[in-house]
């Protein structure tokens, strides 16, 4: 764990607890915001129903 520049096991593991946690946070985030980018991208109409 000195690798990590923490001075002690047990600090490390706090910060790589607390790292998961936030990264588990901002996937869940980004997964919403694609979600909506794909319903909209669903209700634009395709290129055949398009009218010029």
């Amino acid at each position: 764990m000195a690798r990590m520049g923490h001075s002690s096991t047990k600090a490390a593991m706090v910060y790589l607890h607390a790292a998961k946690d936030r990264d588990q946070a901002i996937a869940d985030a980004l997964g919403e915001i694609v979600k909506e980018g794909l319903k909209l991208k669903e209700d634009e109409p395709t290129a055949e129903g398009k009218i010029n």
